[in-house]
């Protein structure tokens, strides 16, 4: 599998803050990769250096095997982006914004109306081309912000906490079309997000912190890594629990015990079977993980 982004050694500094810090990782080609991190730990700067908005102070970013310092350009047409805000001018329609940015591509007159005709039935937003974008809801004008990020057929999309403060549906569209596009056109993501359900579908996961990788690997590794499972046990008297020797929280109706892994758990439901006629065993979740490496919760909003 090819790496469509590598980066070596990157490092920024804004004034006696060092917001990238000998940063190194490598995303394959069709991957779902996740980069998370507390706000301030180092996520927009890097994104905003991979796409050729910022200047690294040192380090190597390669993009589709160009090297950003001499290839910004065409690296550019190879990348699109989801901002965290949308760039989207409100006294424009959703056609006019879309066509301005597709002229900065190339693209006009038929090709442009064939890849708008495109994106709306994708994004679902063909009743809304005339409107301006001002009137829209946030959700709809999230879908907005997406093809223009898909105008030019990237094979990179770099979603910066694309789903915060939208709706439900909204946000099932959104994974629905990525993971289309993904299935259908071999399409890289790049996306930050501080919902950890998205992150635990991802293909490789990188957690910064201060600008440095705190952990990697994917999220089954890191589960194991930095979480233990969790059995929930039903029906039974905390007395009954305590003779387990484990860390247990009362959950509503059940006890939930800690236990390192799958195989502990195992070990005591052999040696405590009449405890265990009501239970099930579940994994830590990234919200774990995260919490467990960085010893802080991971909330949404502005980064650096």
């Amino acid at each position: 599998m090819n790496e469509l982004i590598k980066i070596e050694h990157l490092s920024k500094r804004f004034a006696d803050v060092k917001a990238v810090d000998d940063l190194s990782f490598k995303v394959k080609e069709g991957e779902l990769f996740a980069f998370l991190g507390v706000n301030g730990a180092g996520k927009s700067t890097t994104i905003n250096i991979l796409c050729g908005q910022l200047p690294k102070d040192s380090g190597t970013v390669t993009v589709c095997g160009m090297d950003l310092d001499g290839d910004t350009a065409l690296i550019k047409r190879n990348i699109g982006v989801v901002f965290q805000n949308s760039v989207l001018d409100k006294d424009l329609s959703v056609e006019d914004n879309l066509r301005s940015r597709a002229a900065l591509y190339g693209i006009c007159g038929k090709a442009f109306k064939i890849r708008l005709a495109e994106l709306a039935k994708l994004l679902d937003f063909e009743n809304l081309l005339k409107r301006s974008v001002g009137k829209l809801s946030g959700g709809q004008r999230r879908r907005i912000d997406i093809a223009r990020a898909l105008l030019h057929k990237p094979k990179i999309l770099v979603l910066d906490e694309p789903t915060t403060g939208l709706d439900p549906q909204t946000r099932n569209l959104l994974w629905q079309v990525v993971s289309k596009l993904r299935k259908e056109e071999n399409l890289t993501v790049f996306l930050t997000t501080h919902y950890m359900e998205e992150a635990a579908d991802a293909d490789f996961v990188v957690i910064l912190d201060h600008g440095k990788i705190a952990a990697e690997g994917t999220p089954l590794t890191l589960k194991n890594t930095y979480t233990g499972d969790y059995i929930t046990i039903y029906g039974e008297k905390e007395s009954e629990i305590q003779k387990l020797g484990k860390s247990y929280e009362k959950i509503k109706d059940a006890f939930r015990v800690l236990v390192p892994n799958t195989a502990a758990a195992t070990e005591l439901i052999i040696n405590y079977p009449g405890i265990f006629k009501d239970y099930e065993i579940t994994k830590g979740k990234m919200d774990d993980v995260f919490l467990s490496v960085t010893g802080k919760k991971l909330t949404g909003g502005e980064d650096k």
